[in-house]
């Protein structure tokens, strides 16, 4: 029994020890086997069902299938996935001109700002179907 305990806290640490992936390398993984599409300037709030948070890289807006990278302008130092991105909307779109409040989950604290930029959708291509 102790040998069981002792190799699941062994496990446990070995766990720990792996390094962790950077900010580029993390939207890599996300990305992979998408392709960029051409970048727009606004996207449609109500439809993002999924916003996450890439450290120090990108802000990932998620609606269907398809993944918007929002690449701040200024700012992306500052990206921590453990924050959260304050907006105030006057219309349902965030755009490439608006800026956003960055503040601390725990306080709400205000940590900074960042100037958006062009979104990039990302998509899965289409799969061919071969002909017999």
């Amino acid at each position: 029994m102790a040998a069981a305990a002792c190799a699941l806290l062994l496990a446990g640490a070995a766990a720990d020890a792996r390094p962790r992936l950077s900010g580029e390398e993390q939207l890599a993984k996300l990305l992979d086997g998408r392709v960029a599409g051409k970048p727009v300037n606004c996207i449609n709030l109500p439809y993002v069902q999924t916003t996450r948070i890439i450290d120090k890289t990108a802000i990932v807006y998620g609606w269907g299938s398809t993944l918007y990278v929002q690449r701040p302008r200024s700012g992306a130092a500052s990206l921590d996935s453990n924050d959260i991105l304050f907006t105030q909307q006057t219309m349902s779109q965030l755009c490439s001109i608006d800026i956003v409040q960055i503040r601390d989950r725990n306080g709400f604290f205000f940590r900074g700002s960042i100037a958006l930029y062009e979104f990039v959708p990302y998509t899965r291509p289409a799969k061919v179907a071969l002909a017999d």
